[in-house]
């Protein structure tokens, strides 16, 4: 489910029209295409620190966040396909886990990095912004 503080609704294109990544007539990839996704648990703290600042440092960098609690088994069953695509058994995976993934809400979603556990937000926010400089 996607988190209700502030979070862009998939499919939503009203906030950035005007961004260069927007998608064109030609079919170029959308920054609206584009998320972060958040495999948290509700038991952990790392998390919860998270949870202060990553939905807003994904939203400057112009995508999408996608809040996905293990317990919110809705959710999870929706994006469990981008998580077993990323770690079939799960046992390399962060507490957070940030997968950024193209048009996640499709079966044609492409995985473009990871963000592995807490960092603080400068750092966080480096580590996302290298995840999309090696896709350029």
């Amino acid at each position: 489910m996607v988190s209700s503080r502030n979070a862009i609704a998939p499919g939503s294109r009203s906030s950035f029209p005007n961004h260069p990544l927007y998608r064109t007539a030609s079919g170029a990839i959308s920054v609206m295409d584009r998320a972060v996704i958040k495999f948290s648990s509700e038991d952990c703290g790392i998390c919860h620190k998270m949870s202060f600042y990553d939905q807003k440092v994904v939203e400057e960098l112009g995508l999408q966040f996608i809040d996905c609690k293990m317990q919110d088994t809705a959710t999870y069953r929706k994006y469990r396909k981008i998580l077993l695509t990323q770690y079939p058994d799960k046992s390399e995976m962060g507490w957070p886990t940030y997968i950024v993934c193209d048009a996640p809400e499709t079966d044609n979603f492409k995985i473009l990095g990871e963000v592995k556990g807490g960092h603080p937000k400068g750092e966080f926010r480096s580590r996302i912004q290298a995840v999309l400089a090696e896709t350029n």
